[in-house]
């Protein structure tokens, strides 16, 4: 009996090794054609020329919502008539910059600069009056400048971000609650 079970292990075995290659595909085929509508090459978003409301929708949408909502449940704070105060306080600026769905985005640095000048835009933007009056408009170079350190401890560098704002008196309606 032990060498009837040893004899189909050892032939199955043998089946699964022999497999032809084509049942598991791990490299794509290179003479695979496009589907149809995708023969042209796709243009990288950071060429692309998209509006900064249009570069929301496919950077931030997923996350911050329609209209900068947030999703609490998720661990996402509301931007509206909110983010404007990271501005407020020390450390605050750099960090818009250095958030993982804005640093790591597909967007230029100029896109990136225009994207939170349009969310920042105190009288346009999501952010509203919580964007200080003496807002300064981020450029490219800034961007350049401080995108690429990163940030190992959002949750905490946001909540001591967080606490200046208290500090100073700002009212804390991110939709999270206490951080």
């Amino acid at each position: 009996m032990r060498l009837l079970t040893l004899a189909g292990l050892t032939a199955a075995l043998s089946a699964v090794l022999a497999a032809p290659p084509a049942l598991a595909r791990a490299i794509p085929d290179p003479h695979q054609k496009p589907a149809p509508g995708n023969e042209a090459p796709q243009t990288p978003i950071a060429q692309a020329g998209y509006s900064a409301a249009t570069n929301y929708q496919l950077q931030c949408l997923g996350c911050h919502l329609s209209s900068g909502e947030g999703a609490p449940r998720t661990g996402t704070p509301k931007m509206v008539g909110f983010v404007g105060n990271f501005l407020r306080v020390e450390g605050g600026r750099e960090f818009l910059v250095r958030v993982p769905g804005v640093s790591a985005s597909a967007l230029s640095d100029a896109q990136i600069a225009e994207l939170l000048n349009w969310i920042l835009d105190p009288q346009h933007g999501m952010a509203g009056a919580s964007t200080p009056s003496d807002f300064r408009p981020y450029n490219a170079a800034e961007i350049a400048e401080v995108r690429h350190r990163a940030l190992l401890n959002r949750p905490g560098v946001r909540a001591g971000l967080i606490a200046r704002m208290r500090e100073q008196g700002i009212a804390i309606d991110d939709g999270m609650g206490q951080p």
